[in-house]
């Protein structure tokens, strides 16, 4: 099996003035291909911190973060940019979709973001949003779809460029009991269908409970790994 992430004596921390606030505090860990692993601990542990810095979209303080054989712990900003973009899919509690886009027209600059051109073929995006029962709603933009269908967009645009790991950020926070359960019911589907790697942060046990890890923080560091 392959290690896709792997991070070792990971840490992060914040300035504040005059201070010094750590979030990680020394965070190893190896993530294999295929696996999805949720995140949970209580508010402030570091959780999103760690999403955060494995997605690239933060620098660590020390350590090192390997996705998929490249260390982004030597590289410069723009390296960091680059190697996000081929490699790494998010999903947000907000969402995150262009209002004024249909779903596929954000799929579409998802496509022109990852390779530098929007042309694609359409049977791609329409395939995908088929995948996610979307099909019927290509067209319609985000304020014309529920939340659920929306962040089933926002998971839609994370996989049309076939990323290695999807990093998922409370991807039910905004959402009711049905909404979620349909959301992670195609979490699940994606990562037994197509060995998707997930990474979830997640408050809900319930969420958690359909992933075959769960990382358990506290204080900057995992307490326990559930795998």
């Amino acid at each position: 099996m392959k290690t896709i992430l792997q991070t070792e004596n990971l840490t992060k921390t914040y300035k504040i003035g005059k201070m010094e606030v750590p979030a990680l505090r020394g965070v190893s860990l190896a993530i294999d291909e295929g696996e999805f692993v949720a995140i949970m601990g209580p508010s402030g542990c570091g959780k999103s911190t760690l999403l955060h810095l494995l997605g690239g979209l933060l620098s660590p303080t020390d350590g090192k973060i390997i996705i998929d054989d490249e260390d982004l712990s030597k590289v410069t900003d723009a390296q960091r940019t680059d190697i996000r973009r081929r490699k790494i899919g998010f999903v947000f509690q907000r969402f995150n979709l262009f209002p004024t886009l249909s779903a596929e027209g954000n799929l579409k600059l998802a496509e022109k973001i990852h390779s530098g051109n929007g042309n694609k073929s359409s049977e791609s995006r329409h395939a995908v949003l088929k995948l996610l029962k979307l099909e019927n709603k290509m067209h319609h933009k985000p304020l014309e779809l529920s939340g659920g269908e929306q962040q089933r967009v926002a998971l839609a645009r994370a996989i049309v460029n076939n990323p290695a790991i999807i990093l998922a950020d409370e991807p039910t926070g905004n959402l009711d009991t049905e909404n979620s359960r349909i959301v992670l019911d195609m979490f699940a589907e994606l990562n037994k269908k197509f060995n998707q790697t997930i990474i979830m942060i997640t408050h809900n046990p319930e969420a958690a409970a359909g992933c075959n890890r769960i990382i358990r923080m506290r204080d900057g560091v995992v307490i326990k790994d559930e795998g």
